[in-house]
């Protein structure tokens, strides 16, 4: 089996947006990148050349993380070339934009099928690289959650229950990932991507920033770059961390204070 001396990264839904940001900072980091994406071919070669001009090997993989052998297989593909497997961003992520109140929206099947993906695949593609980093003795993980699977206000109520799986099923896996893994949750607010945008469309996604911007503490809507950066982080530093769960949402979970709260008011 080739070894490299370079740390290697599985990004999964890395083709666009955060993810795709995340395997971009990663291979600015030194680390060789699996780029895995289940439709927008186009856009995960684009982000394998991004990371190429960085300087880093790439592995640019079709899977659907709902679907066990796909995750073996792309893990295999990792080791098969790399001989390690140091770090795994579970990005990928589904769901079906629908108003909380219409009930009718949504179906039993919408909710399996986000749930495959949003909380099984997670837990998959964990399963998949565990030998290969409990075998070299160190390893990192780290989910990228909502904060609707906090605050329970998301997308979708479909999206939103397997959102507060994840970040719950991650403190589980701590306990038998350790102590050569560990494993932690970022959960972003609103972000500013393609995929939230293509749900709620244009107008609908521009007076939503606006808002949103208005109403955050600091001020500022993330970006999928101010994600990755985190979740970087956990991976690279956060080294006597796990089973953690992360808020990053400019503050808007604090909540606002309430009139003459301080004696300024008065």
């Amino acid at each position: 089996m080739p070894s490299s001396d370079k740390k290697v990264a599985i990004v999964t839904g890395s083709a666009t947006g955060v993810g795709a940001a995340a395997a971009i900072l990663l291979a600015d980091h030194g680390c060789n990148v699996v780029i895995n994406y289940t439709r927008s071919k186009a856009e995960a070669e684009e982000t394998a050349a991004a990371c190429r001009a960085k300087g880093a090997e790439t592995i640019v993989f079709q899977a659907d993380v709902s679907d066990d052998d796909a995750c073996q297989a792309m893990a295999k593909a990792a080791g098969d070339k790399w001989g390690r497997i140091d770090y795994l961003v579970n990005n990928a992520a589904r769901t079906k934009f629908n108003p909380y109140k219409k009930l009718d929206g949504v179906s039993k099947q919408d909710f399996l099928d986000i749930y495959a993906v949003n909380v099984v695949g997670a837990y998959q593609m964990v399963r998949a690289v565990v030998p290969y980093m409990k075998k070299q003795g160190h390893g990192s993980i780290v989910n990228d959650s909502s904060i609707g699977g906090v605050t329970g206000i998301a997308s979708s109520i479909p999206y939103a229950a397997p959102k507060a799986a994840l970040n719950l099923m991650t403190k589980s896996l701590a306990h038998v990932l350790a102590p050569e893994i560990n494993i932690n949750t970022v959960v972003p607010g609103m972000i500013q991507t393609r995929w939230l945008k293509g749900g709620m469309g244009d107008e609908q996604y521009e007076a939503m920033i606006k808002t949103q911007g208005a109403q955050l503490p600091l001020k500022k809507v993330a970006t999928a770059e101010d994600i990755a950066a985190v979740l970087v982080w956990f991976l690279e530093s956060a080294h006597l961390i796990t089973g953690e769960t992360l808020i990053v949402d400019s503050g808007i979970h604090i909540g606002t204070l309430p009139p003459y709260s301080s004696g300024d008011s008065y």
